[in-house]
């Protein structure tokens, strides 16, 4: 009868820095040279492992290159490593390559930080997360299929989300239909809205990830103060895109809750739109009548005051009513300023 093998683990620990060793290592075979020679002609003092003879075979037999990011920085890996860790590089590096050194692997879209620390986790099960570059490293993991990675990255951002990053992870979850990540960006916002869209986050997010936080109810913030947001939003992607305001704010105006500005803040907004079309005439226009305004909506929604995280009206806002008619074109809008 067979004895029961007994398995006896070893220290994690230093297992763990010989592998991180490896990670981008420039020791590169090339031909019959070996590791000394590569380190010789680039300049560099001949490395020696500080583990065990495998560790330094396997160094010197690193069979991928990779050129990454914009600044086209240098890679290198192992192939089997990658490929039995990660089904997008086994899919990327397909059959192994012949004799002599390999093309390189571009990947102009991944920053190298951001690889490096894919690589880390690869090669060790474990990475080092900066806030800096966290949202990069979710995103490759996202785009690489790494879901453990992915939920490592989504706990480390939740926990040092603040109001510089929270609307570029506003987003990476949009684009990526991370739905509760996308919930905590806005529920963050939502409670530091004068800050969170002050910051240039904010001014570069798509329409469809400023469209869910103009449809929030609990935006402590001016309505007014929301517009001129709006309107530098749309003139950074107008200067981006090079195309009118108007056009790059089409999709996000009907948002936008007129019916919450006071007369003279109408009266404003619409001199304004005559010097830079943001909101297209066709979907309003405004009359006076003893004070009250009335609002021609093309497609409006009835207007719901922004209130504050909880629930509550945020200090000073105003709340405005109004109904549609469905055989009247022109909602009528009674309005009833002053604080809450």
């Amino acid at each position: 009868m067979e004895t029961q093998g007994l398995v006896v683990h070893g220290e994690a620990e230093p297992f763990s820095t010989a592998l991180r060793s490896l990670v981008n290592n420039r020791l590169y075979r090339q031909g019959n040279k070996g590791p000394e020679w590569v380190n010789a002609k680039r300049g560099v003092a001949p490395w020696t492992p500080a583990s065990s003879p495998w560790l330094s075979a396997l160094l010197s037999h690193s069979d991928v290159r990779f050129v990454v990011g914009r600044e086209r920085q240098e890679v290198f890996a192992h192939r089997c490593l990658l490929a039995c860790r990660c089904n997008f590089f086994q899919r990327l590096l397909g059959p192994e390559p012949g004799p002599g050194v390999p093309s390189p692997v571009v990947l102009s879209t991944v920053p190298a930080e951001a690889f490096l620390a894919v690589l880390e986790f690869l090669y060790t099960n474990s990475v080092k997360l900066h806030r800096h570059s966290v949202l990069e490293v979710l995103t490759a993991a996202v785009e690489y299929g790494l879901e453990e990675l992915r939920e490592i990255c989504l706990e480390f951002v939740v926990k040092v989300l603040d109001v510089e990053l929270v609307c570029e992870a506003l987003q990476v979850a949009v684009t990526f239909g991370l739905g509760p990540l996308q919930e905590r960006c806005i529920a963050f916002i939502e409670a530091h809205s004068q800050e969170a869209l002050r910051t240039r986050g904010f001014l570069e997010l798509s329409a469809s990830a400023l469209l869910p936080l103009l449809r929030s109810d609990k935006l402590c913030m001016d309505e007014a103060d929301l517009i001129l947001a709006a309107r530098s939003w749309a003139r950074v992607g107008a200067a981006v895109l090079e195309r009118p305001v108007a056009e790059v704010a089409a999709p996000i105006v009907r948002e936008l809750r007129l019916a919450l500005l006071a007369p003279a803040e109408l009266s404003a907004l619409e001199e304004q739109n005559r010097r830079e079309p943001l909101i297209p005439v066709r979907t309003w226009s405004r009359s006076w009548k003893r004070g009250n305004a009335t609002l021609c909506g093309e497609g409006m929604r009835p207007e719901v005051p922004r209130a504050a995280a909880g629930g509550a009206p945020c200090p000073g806002s105003t709340i405005a009513f109004w109904t549609c008619p469905l055989s009247d074109q022109r909602p009528g809008l009674a309005r009833k300023s002053g604080p809450v």
